[in-house]
């Protein structure tokens, strides 16, 4: 973590993916580290670790920015969508619901999180590029829209969708061909993408669904890539999408609805600068308007499907720091009690995150040390050759950003049970995701009879 200074000088209250740590952290009277008015050495103790802990207040404020931004500079009807697969629980889809967004779900158990939720159907759009016909199904029939990727979803819904039913909802996703500098894996984008339809297949498509009675066309969707801290690419692609609207409409589809995607980054550590939510939001809303207006295109509703940027900053998972291993010359280890398991970011993308002990978080560093994780896996590693304070076995370790991709990506490697999540708000802390058990990995595992009787 930043000292002190750098850290109050440098929140935003408005824009909670410009900071590594939640809004409400704060220093309590001993020099320990609190969200949302709670002690976080008071919840490893009570929760155990490692222990997901989840900001209301940061949601809530992100949320809000989003909807606050997009009325300011948008002139027609608009709507923010939270990408669930950042962290899909039925209390973060039931908190986004209650501040008016939408939701982007991309499996059958998305959406059932989102319905159970309380997201309203109507404002679930189902994404995915290799759907099964259960989750076509599920989202015709509760009146979701369906993302469109690629000619497979559309022979599926021909064949499933019965004759003289309703028409299904459908947005058409295409790649716009525009470039960002962000990691390989997460850019989706560019041409060479497993995502959407290319821009010279469009017109084509286009003309398929104007002819087929089940198909209701309704919007468009692009999205360029993930952990984005340029401008210009959403810019740009505001005019591709807007030309891409009046070709839809010229072809005689009703498209009222213009999806962005999402995208924008987050700080992660000290030195990241990401652009505000408000500034994203006037690019896209700019960017569309005066599209539309060099077109004399009335306005569609817009669209926009943030995720990390609204709850990767409202996240910190808690760790007890156990085993120290030195190796002089070369590196000092010092293991947690979790690792990728819980955080699979840093082997995966080679993700960086800040830190800092919770009894001590503005402490001076006076080593260079390595988090690792407990798994057995030697590129286990959680923060590497950072700058750190003294620090003792059982202390307690606070990593931020853990919002978004945490605990949807994690796995039972190892068959380390899963963490528990909290949410905390004024003084109180809720659990929302109970810790699994080692009992409860077995409880899917069978034994084959001819097994038992060899054995």
């Amino acid at each position: 973590m930043a000292n002190r200074n750098q850290y109050e000088s440098g929140r935003d209250l408005l824009s909670p993916n410009k900071n590594f740590a939640p809004i409400t952290s704060q220093i309590d009277d001993q020099g320990s580290l609190m969200v949302g008015e709670c002690n976080l050495n008071c919840l490893a103790e009570r929760y155990g670790t490692p222990l997901y802990v989840l900001d209301e207040v940061t949601i809530r404020i992100a949320c809000q920015a989003y909807r606050e931004a997009l009325k300011k500079y948008y002139p027609g009807p608009s709507l923010a969508l939270y990408a669930s697969k950042a962290n899909s629980s039925l209390a973060i889809s039931c908190l986004v619901a209650s501040e008016g967004l939408g939701l982007d779900a991309v499996s059958e158990g998305e959406l059932l999180t989102a319905f159970k939720g309380g997201v309203a159907s109507e404002n679930i759009v189902l994404h995915g590029n290799n759907k099964s016909d259960q989750e076509l199904l599920l989202a015709y029939h509760n009146g979701v829209t369906i993302v469109i990727d690629n000619q497979n979803d559309i022979d599926r819904l021909a064949e499933i969708i019965p004759s003289e039913s309703p028409p299904a909802k459908l947005m058409l996703r295409f790649t716009p061909g525009i470039e960002c500098h962000t990691h390989e894996y997460i850019r989706t984008g560019h041409l060479d993408s497993k995502f959407g339809f290319d821009p010279d297949q469009l017109e084509s498509v286009l003309v398929q669904l104007k002819a087929a009675k089940w198909a209701s066309l309704n919007g468009l969707h692009a999205h360029i890539g993930s952990q984005i801290f340029e401008l210009k690419p959403h810019d740009d692609l505001t005019e591709v999408m807007v030309e891409a609207l009046a070709l839809a409409r010229r072809i005689g589809h009703p498209v009222e609805d213009l999806n962005v995607g999402g995208g924008l980054g987050i700080r992660y550590k000290e030195t990241d600068d990401p652009p505000s939510i408000q500034d994203w939001v006037k690019v896209i809303a700019s960017g569309v308007k005066e599209a539309c207006q060099s077109r004399n295109l009335r306005l569609p509703r817009l669209l926009c499907e943030p995720g990390r940027s609204l709850v990767a900053n409202a996240g910190l998972t808690l760790y007890r720091l156990g085993a120290r291993k030195e190796i002089p010359g070369i590196r000092t280890y010092i293991s947690v009690d979790g690792g990728m398991s819980d955080n699979p970011r840093p082997i995966t993308y080679q993700s960086c995150y800040s830190a800092c002990l919770v009894s001590r978080p503005f402490a001076p560093p006076q080593e260079k040390i390595t988090i690792a994780g407990k798994h057995c896996e030697s590129g286990d590693i959680l923060l590497k050759d950072i700058d750190f304070p003294s620090s003792s076995t059982g202390d307690v370790l606070a990593v931020f950003g853990t919002g978004a991709y945490n605990a949807s990506m994690g796995s039972n490697y190892n068959r380390i049970p899963r963490p528990a999540a909290v949410i905390v708000n004024k003084g109180h802390a809720d659990l929302v995701q109970r810790r699994e058990r080692p009992e409860d990995l077995l409880q899917y595992d069978v034994i084959p009879d001819r097994l038992i009787a060899l054995g």
